[in-house]
């Protein structure tokens, strides 16, 4: 469980390097009610992620196991093999699509406080279906055969990850107020222009790391 909740952070993390969901907090970080607009927002994207996590891992991933006569480790290396693979195809894809990716403005989000959960959850829930990283995830998960508070786990490890740079930002605006406002444009500049480049690679390291161990895992039968 140790190397599963290592895996779920890393790519949680790598996940976190995304412009829909950092963009806006960036952008509410430089408007008024920053630290509250930020953490809403941040607690709207969590909220959604967890539930979704959790309700795919624990209904339909199980229930996908449980028609699986024998699982075993073959199911389990084969299926770390395929989350590697999709984690390599979406960083190839960034790459490629790095220049043109970077020309698209950053979402920004609501100037009320309220708004932000609301915009949070919203992002979240729109992404959900096209978010690789997370549902490879997932799938590594359900394949592990972890207990359902074991699975809960580390969905929860991965979702705190993926908004851990929302909870840095009103860190830093709790430590250094007004004086951060030249950071988070410099933060958000540097974001809009590096973040295909930068979430490739981290994907690039996780996948072929996936991929790595369960190709190992299968040749080693």
């Amino acid at each position: 469980m140790l190397r599963l909740a290592g895996v779920a952070f890393s790519v949680g993390l790598a996940d976190s390097i995304n412009p829909s969901t950092v963009g806006p907090a960036l952008y509410m970080a430089l408007g008024r009610r920053a630290v509250l607009r930020v953490l809403l927002f941040a607690l709207g994207v969590l909220v959604v992620n967890l539930a979704a996590g959790i309700a795919l891992t624990i209904g339909p991933g199980r229930l996908l196991l449980a028609l699986l006569p024998h699982p075993g480790r073959t199911v389990r290396h084969a299926l770390e093999l395929a989350a590697g693979v999709a984690l390599l195809a979406v960083a190839a894809a960034l790459w490629l699509g790095r220049r043109s990716l970077a020309r698209r403005a950053l979402p920004a989000g609501g100037e009320r406080a309220g708004s932000a959960f609301v915009a949070g959850a919203s992002i979240a829930a729109v992404e959900l279906p096209t978010a690789a990283p997370y549902l490879a995830v997932i799938v590594a998960i359900v394949a592990s055969g972890a207990s359902v508070p074991q699975a809960i786990g580390l969905v929860a490890v991965y979702c705190l990850a993926f908004v851990a740079p929302l909870l840095a930002i009103a860190v830093v605006l709790l430590v250094a107020g007004e004086r951060a406002d030249p950071v988070l444009r410099a933060a958000r500049t540097w974001l809009q222009r590096r973040w295909p480049v930068v979430l490739a690679g981290l994907l690039l390291v996780v996948g072929g790391g996936l991929t790595v161990v369960g190709a190992a895992g299968l040749l080693d039968r």
